[in-house]
């Protein structure tokens, strides 16, 4: 009997690990990364027999390494570099952010978190053992994962959750005009948002960032994962927008979850990481068959 209940209590263990589909035991080994003249301090999340690697971008906030995120991707066969954003945690450098009372969507900010992510990607490469490697990341990390895979041969994939596609001036009119209400949608319109976000006065002057200048040269299978209920970035001029880019003959998907808001990768709802999960292993398994060619 006590076989038994030893056995049924694996069983649960291995279940309980989210969706992973088996025991996959993953190495962590803490990294510095060197960008920019400071040190960024990260993590780097191994699995054995790893199929794909990707660098974990942070959305706006003071963010630290995304630990619990990587041991998920981990324990789905996909190794993973987590860092303290440039000024956070245990890393170097200067944060910028309304907390401090710094603009964190200023061009400038953006480019230097750009080429953080870039600095991981190089990283990471000494740690991939020629899986191909990929740039992950959230919200703000929509204007940042393109101007660090543009013109980087590194980069064989991207998957953003609830990443914008319009400018950072643009997002900023839509954010102010839905101002945190949760139920924005059930009192506007799709054209009431464009509108706004069209003829609206901006706030602040600073010099915006369109990431469709960077990803018109981007030629990486690319996934957005998006929530109907996004009161932070206008979703539907979003996809419209991809839509373009993809009669364009740019290798780019999108899904669209019509009970999510913002917060995609994060909700009691699994579906977008579980999808994200699986696309990354089938467009990298595309990559390694044509590569082995």
């Amino acid at each position: 009997m006590m076989k038994v209940i030893f056995l049924l209590l694996i069983h649960t263990v291995i279940v309980n690990q989210g969706f992973a589909q088996k025991f996959n035991p993953v190495i962590k080994q803490d990294i510095i990364i060197n960008s920019e003249g400071v040190n960024l301090a990260g993590t780097i999340y191994k699995p054995k027999n790893a199929y794909a690697s990707v660098v974990v971008v942070h959305g706006s906030g003071q963010e630290t390494r995304m630990t619990e995120f990587a041991e998920l991707l981990a324990n789905n066969g996909i190794s993973v570099l987590t860092y303290d954003k440039r000024g956070v945690g245990k890393s170097g450098g200067i944060y910028a952010g309304p907390e401090v009372g710094t603009n964190n969507v200023d061009s400038l900010n953006i480019n230097l978190l750009a080429k953080d992510a870039r600095a991981a990607l190089n990283k990471i490469k000494n740690y991939s053992n020629g899986t191909p490697i990929g740039l992950l990341g959230f919200s703000q990390a929509g204007w940042i994962i393109p101007i660090a895979a543009n013109n980087n041969p590194l980069v064989n994939f991207m998957v953003l959750f609830s990443c914008p596609t319009i400018t950072s001036l643009e997002q900023l009119r839509f954010q102010f005009y839905t101002n945190g209400n949760t139920n924005f949608w059930v009192n506007h319109t799709e054209e009431d948002a464009r509108n706004h976000i069209k003829n609206d006065s901006d706030r602040y002057q600073f010099i915006s960032t369109d990431p469709k200048v960077a990803l018109r040269n981007i030629s990486a299978p690319s996934l957005w994962l998006f929530g109907e209920k996004d009161i932070q970035i206008p979703v539907k001029l979003c996809i419209e927008q991809i839509n373009t880019l993809k009669s364009e003959g740019k290798p780019f998907e999108y899904t669209l979850f019509s009970n999510l808001g913002h917060n995609t990768p994060f909700a009691d709802d699994k579906s977008p990481v579980e999808i994200a999960v699986n696309w990354i292993k089938e467009k990298t398994k595309i990559y390694t068959n044509s590569f082995k060619k």
